[in-house]
């Protein structure tokens, strides 16, 4: 199917994007990286009157650490933060996360602010901003305001930004040497969008006890899911076998996933547990692992 007609036009500044905004009203849409805009035009599902471009606008730009908080910027792209140094030090759950993004094309262009802005409940970024109990940063003409990244993603395809703001950054609280993450993900091929998937952030002490866990499902509800009575089963525990057990059990009350192509709402409960196994796994040491 083709597109449909729109004009173009490319912003320099964010006073320019909220000009812009101004004269053309409802039917202007912001594009960056574009992954999911072009596609959503292809198919018809979105028909704007003007793409306002803000790819070039310095102040989305930049990944900076200050005090305790990494500030990536909305346009790094993908592949930027799979590379960016800091991103490895500090948050390196988000480079963990960027192989399993679509494709390398695609992680060239597409950018972090897009991918939480558009909130698709299988895709991985808005899952680790969740479990690294992130912050996102919205402005407007008029403001700034900051949303927890555990408050942003509101329903299917849906966020708390508002019809006047964009994402301008996104900020993350700095890795500690207790500190651990992972991501896992099942799809029926590399590249595909997950059938399953579980972003794992949490606090091992070095009595091997648990501290702040935070396991948040993607690709089994409307967007990612924080499984708080999990996140319980775990919490002041040792991290052995039995605490990824209850954690497991607990899992029953946490997810309510529907149908989809992929599969029934059991199939995605199975897949869920199966992660949890995966992930937590990696934190116990070798030996006690293998005995």
């Amino acid at each position: 199917m083709k597109w449909p007609a729109f004009a173009y036009v490319r912003a320099s500044t964010l006073q320019d994007v909220w000009r812009l905004r101004t004269e053309h009203g409802e039917g202007a849409r912001l594009v960056a990286g574009g992954q999911t805009l072009l596609a959503t035009l292809a198919f018809r599902l979105s028909e704007p009157s003007v793409l306002i471009d803000i790819s070039r606008i310095d102040a989305l730009r930049g990944v900076a650490v200050r005090g305790g908080t990494l500030r990536i910027g909305a346009l790094t792209r993908h592949a930027e933060l799979g590379r960016d140094p800091l991103v490895a030090r500090h948050a390196p759950l988000l480079a963990e996360a960027v192989p399993y993004i679509a494709h390398p094309a695609i992680r060239n262009r597409g950018t972090i602010g897009g991918s939480l802005a558009y909130a698709d409940p299988a895709a991985e970024l808005p899952a680790c901003v969740v479990a690294l109990d992130a912050t996102l940063v919205l402005a407007s003409p008029s403001r700034e305001r900051r949303v927890a990244a555990r408050d942003f993603f509101t329903g299917l395809l849906e966020t708390a930004l508002r019809p006047d703001e964009l994402i301008a950054a996104v900020e993350v609280p700095v890795a500690s040497p207790a500190s651990r993450g992972t991501i896992v993900e099942v799809a029926r091929r590399s590249g595909d969008y997950a059938m399953a998937g579980l972003a794992a952030s949490l606090l091992l002490g070095a009595d091997g006890r648990v501290t702040s866990p935070r396991l948040v499902y993607f690709g089994v509800g409307n967007g990612p899911v924080l499984a708080a009575r999990a996140a319980a089963a775990l919490e002041g525990r040792a991290l052995d076998a039995a605490a990824i057990a209850a954690a497991q059990a607990a899992l029953t009350a946490d997810l309510d996933p529907p149908s989809d192509l992929h599969g029934p709402p059991e199939m995605k409960r199975h897949l869920a547990r199966v992660l949890t196994a995966r992930a937590l796994s990696r934190f116990i040491p070798a030996a006690e692992a293998a005995a």
